[in-house]
């Protein structure tokens, strides 16, 4: 899935992250969904998601508020089933847990200013088929057929096809997440995961934004070589699978 080599971050100097408030990375999708993707969000003040063809990401103002359950029924439907981020207490009477997961969430230190990959080239909706195609083949997470509206992303193509990417996803206010990472098998042990990573977050940097990503608490490996290329590691994030009252 991943393809990181060694491969240092630029040195130029990127805002310091220790100055700025994170609080919004406690919930990005609200936040996205509030700001910079607030043309792909439906729901209303308690509740919002991307349109279903974009991304099955959902945001909710708190988990406290109690209206933000009945909201999520009104909005899925009874008995279906519903991707929760960044929540890890009990669910209310009536639902019930379908799958739970944890992932790490990493922010890029002051030294990732990223740097351009001549190799790269951007993507868009043209190659939307062969996006698809190379996440299926990879399984880097979440991706539908308009994910790639949700910012800038980019790829090698070798011998005339994909077979490698990453891009942007949730935009929460200041900051940009780099997802979709993912290289072909006969590809891998290149350097173009890490590459890639460095070309997304120098568009993002140029932006005036920070990078930050996901990955799951379990592929150690990848947490580790993004720590190495400068990002840090800002917290544990839950995420659970739950299915709405019959």
């Amino acid at each position: 899935m991943f393809d990181f080599a060694p491969r240092s971050a630029a040195s130029h100097h990127a805002q310091d992250t220790s100055s700025v408030d994170t609080s919004v990375l406690d919930s990005p999708a609200w936040s996205a969904l509030n700001g910079a993707h607030a043309r792909f969000a439906e729901g209303n003040e308690f509740v919002k998601r991307y349109q279903d063809d974009v991304s099955p990401f959902v945001g909710v103002v708190s988990w406290d508020e109690p209206a933000v359950w009945d909201a999520l029924i009104e909005m899925f439907g009874r008995g279906s089933a519903v991707m929760l981020s960044h929540f890890s207490g009990s669910l209310p009477e009536g639902w019930s847990e379908i799958s739970r997961g944890q992932g790490l969430q990493l922010v890029a230190s002051p030294r990732v200013t990223g740097e351009r990959f001549d190799e790269a080239v951007e993507l868009g909706a043209d190659d939307a088929e062969e996006m698809l195609a190379l996440v299926a083949r990879n399984e880097p997470g979440p991706f539908r057929p308009r994910t790639h509206e949700l910012g800038r992303y980019v790829g090698v193509r070798r011998d005339g096809k994909l077979v490698a990417m990453a891009g942007e996803r949730l935009r929460p206010d200041g900051f940009t997440e780099i997802s979709a990472v993912c290289v072909d098998e006969d590809y891998r042990r290149q350097g173009l995961a890490s590459a890639l990573v460095l070309d997304v977050a120098h568009g993002i940097r140029q932006r005036g934004d920070i990078p930050f990503l996901h990955v799951s608490a379990t592929n150690l490996g990848a947490a580790a070589a993004y720590e190495k290329i400068g990002f840090e590691l800002r917290r544990k994030v839950d995420f659970l699978a739950a299915q709405t009252p019959a």
